[in-house]
């Protein structure tokens, strides 16, 4: 377990465009559930491949679904890393039945250099996430921690935020940030509750794998 951060915010702005975003941490996926899960395709060699399903962290009671890998940025964007994701982005979902979601965003960069400073942005992004937040919307109080760095290609490092806004809801996400030569992959985990409810060893091995899995 890394540091724990814990700020509140105060002040009187109001920014709904932040609380819709927030809200989407623990998306409860009702109407993506009703979908019918897209097959599986199968990559060029030289093409990063993105999670399966059941690669995700395991939920209790259902099982996890999946759109196809698309181009370009997710709609919406996510908190903590979506102000700097590029339009070369590729990203998929993925969905239970329930309030649990995900999503894996990868971009290829034209140099290994270039990689390593883009992984390097995403990874401040995410440390002063909380902050950041609580500082865009005052009915918002953030919490995030770090859980370490992982031993996968060039790395992998996983964060975790918690969010609880002034009218009730409470949202927990996992981020983790890692590469492979000139590839960068984020994977996002998130649910309705706090950091008690994160299933970060669960969270940590399928980052592993998505970064293993990219080539």
């Amino acid at each position: 377990m890394g540091e724990t951060m814990k700020i509140r915010a105060r002040g009187v702005r109001q920014n709904r465009g932040i609380r819709t975003t927030v809200a989407a941490l623990a998306a409860v996926a009702g109407v993506a559930a009703a979908a019918v899960p897209a097959a599986a395709t199968t990559p060029a060699s030289d093409t990063p491949r993105f999670l399966e399903p059941a690669e995700l962290p395991p939920h209790p009671t259902s099982p996890w679904y999946a759109g196809p890998a698309t181009a370009g940025q997710p709609d919406p964007l996510p908190i903590c890393v979506g102000g700097a994701l590029p339009s070369i982005s590729t990203h998929r979902d993925y969905w239970t039945e329930y309030d649990t979601s995900a999503q894996q965003i990868t971009v290829e960069e034209r140099s290994e250099q270039r990689a390593k400073d883009f992984a390097a942005l995403l990874r401040k992004d995410l440390s002063g996430c909380a902050k950041k937040l609580m500082r865009q919307d005052p009915d918002i109080t953030a919490t995030q921690k770090y859980y370490g760095r992982l031993n996968v290609e060039e790395g992998a490092d996983v964060y975790g935020i918690h969010t609880v806004s002034a009218w009730g809801s409470s949202d927990i996400g996992l981020f983790s940030v890692g590469r492979d030569g000139r590839t960068v992959t984020v994977v996002r985990w998130s649910q309705m509750g706090t950091f008690q409810h994160a299933q970060v060893a669960d969270f940590k091995a399928t980052t592993v794998t998505a970064v293993n899995k990219l080539y």
